[in-house]
């Protein structure tokens, strides 16, 4: 059975409801389908601000599907849950080919980080479609790939203010992407766990080198899947500071409106 946003059971409190890891806040929730160039449908959901001000858009790209990778994984779900009502942030979350979620699969199959390009393609023209503004690309791990790969080529260069990355291991993207990077001239931040598998922030300082623009921020203590609510937070706060324009975001940690409890 497919996940129905509009299933979520909101409550108001007495007193402002601590933000934990299955807290829901309000926003305009639905299921989205996009189609690829090559024919395929992908399956998502688009989380919009219940003001209906839209302070910046995250076209999310999810890590590696064949290890366990998808749009629900956890710094996805949490801002979907979160950044509408926080910070006025519109999040597209979807499952790149061949990818299942409560949401539901993708057609297709994994194409290695090759095809997935149309897979890209059509999540940003499908933003581009529904009229979502200043629309930033958001990677992880093998969603970072992606971005890098395909972010700063058209039909996407000119349809993105920037990417953000969390947790890059530069396995499929090479210097020629980070070169491409670097001709395009579209803001690059990147968020480098202290102790990432892949690939930490020395080392990523210096593979990001080649592009101008890019600014890496090493992240005490996290490691390459953020577990843990202190490092989802404050993957959170990175990408919200950024795409806004306002660094050193924190956002609130209790919320005064209804809430809802996701898995209930």
């Amino acid at each position: 059975m497919t996940f129905d946003p509009s299933s979520y059971v909101f409550s108001q409190g007495a007193e402002p409801a601590a933000i934990r890891a299955t807290t829901v806040l309000p926003a305009c929730r639905e299921n989205i389908e996009i189609q690829t160039e090559d024919g395929l449908t992908l399956v998502g959901e688009l989380a919009l601000p219940e003001s209906g001000h839209i302070a910046a858009t995250l076209i999310t790209l999810h890590p590696l599907p064949t290890h366990g990778g998808f749009m629900d994984s956890h710094v996805y779900r949490k801002a979907s849950y979160r950044l509408p009502a926080l910070a006025d942030i519109a999040v597209l979350r979807f499952n790149t080919r061949g990818t299942s979620s409560a949401r539901g699969t993708s057609d297709g199959a994994f194409g290695e980080g090759i095809s997935e390009r149309y897979d890209v393609e059509a999540a940003v023209a499908f933003a581009v479609e529904r009229g979502l503004p200043n629309r930033w690309l958001v990677g992880w791990s093998f969603g970072t790939e992606l971005a890098l790969k395909y972010g700063a080529r058209e039909p996407v260069r000119s349809s993105i203010a920037g990417a953000v990355l969390l947790s890059p291991p530069l396995h499929r993207a090479d210097d020629a992407d980070l070169d491409t990077w670097a001709e395009a001239g579209k803001p690059l931040a990147v968020l480098v766990p202290e102790h990432d598998d892949f690939l930490q922030p020395a080392e990523a300082i210096k593979r990001f080198s080649r592009v101008p623009q890019a600014h890496v921020v090493g992240v005490d203590g996290a490691k390459h899947l953020w577990v843990g609510e202190k490092y989802a937070s404050r993957a959170l706060n990175e990408v919200t500071g950024i795409v806004t324009g306002s660094p050193g975001t924190a956002l609130p940690q209790a919320f005064a409106g209804p809430t809802a409890a996701a898995g209930t």
